[in-house]
């Protein structure tokens, strides 16, 4: 069954297998980095099938006015089935212009170029 909960370094084998999945080489190198940079990020939330970890959304921000959608990343095999969308909707519904937050900010990498989405 699917389910989401917040999730934090703790499972960081796991996200590390996520990363290794979508070719995101970068991250894998350093454990003790990788594993300050989710202790220091503002929100985690994980998306479950029963007990196994198969995305996530990590945000990183002030907790004040700003957030940055840092990472999103779902299993190859659960794609396309709007997991992603659910996960953005949950960071959307959390830090809602409502509560406060000015900005939510999605920087989206593809090749040679960064696009910043500014979500007000």
């Amino acid at each position: 069954m699917i389910h989401f909960k917040e999730i934090d370094s703790g499972l960081i084998d796991n996200i590390k297998g996520l990363f290794r999945s979508e070719g995101w080489s970068a991250y894998l190198d350093d454990d003790l980095k990788l594993k300050r940079a989710f202790d220091n990020s503002l929100y985690i939330l994980g998306v479950f099938d029963d007990k196994e970890l198969i995305g996530f959304i990590r945000c990183i921000g002030d907790g004040e006015h700003a957030v940055i959608i840092q990472d999103i990343v779902v299993d190859d095999k659960y794609k396309r089935q709007g997991l992603g969308k659910l996960l953005m909707h949950r960071v959307l519904e959390k830090y809602s212009p409502s509560d406060g937050f000015k900005s939510i900010l999605i920087f989206r990498i593809k090749g040679p170029i960064v696009s910043i989405i500014h979500l007000a």
